[in-house]
């Protein structure tokens, strides 16, 4: 990825992917059946908001090889970035919903993964039209 188009590009491709696999999974009681799938879309949605802050930071001149590398590098970059109290709530929420309980814990509440999703497309669509 060596521009902001082809980050966002490729971030609603990683959120399209990730709702393509909840799709294949059966509910019961609004608990996703298969916690396998679950991780996995919500690793994939998880990525999404990353590829979207880094899509940003291209546009801002970062080099490739000085963006963040670990999540805590994100949580300290939020600050500095525009929007950053509505990106941090955004991101609380879909590093909780989507890497730590779906992905990491095996979360199957379909509230939960549903919410982080949201808060995953919302943050994209946000860095989408941020100058």
């Amino acid at each position: 990825i060596n521009t902001k188009e082809q980050a966002i590009k490729e971030a609603y491709r990683y959120l399209e992917n990730a709702k393509e696999t909840l799709s294949k999974i059966p509910i019961e009681d609004g608990i996703y059946m298969d916690s396998k799938f679950v991780r996995e879309a919500s690793g994939i949605a998880y990525l999404a908001p990353l590829l979207a802050i880094d899509g940003y930071l291209i546009g801002k001149g970062i080099p490739k090889n000085k963006l963040p590398k670990s999540t805590e590098h994100y949580w300290d970059l939020i600050p500095k970035i525009p929007y950053n109290a509505k990106l941090r709530n955004k991101f609380t929420l879909v590093y909780e919903n989507l890497h730590l309980f779906g992905y990491y814990r095996g979360g199957v509440s379909v509230e939960m993964i549903k919410d982080g999703m949201k808060h995953a497309k919302e943050i994209v669509d946000m860095f989408k039209d941020a100058a």
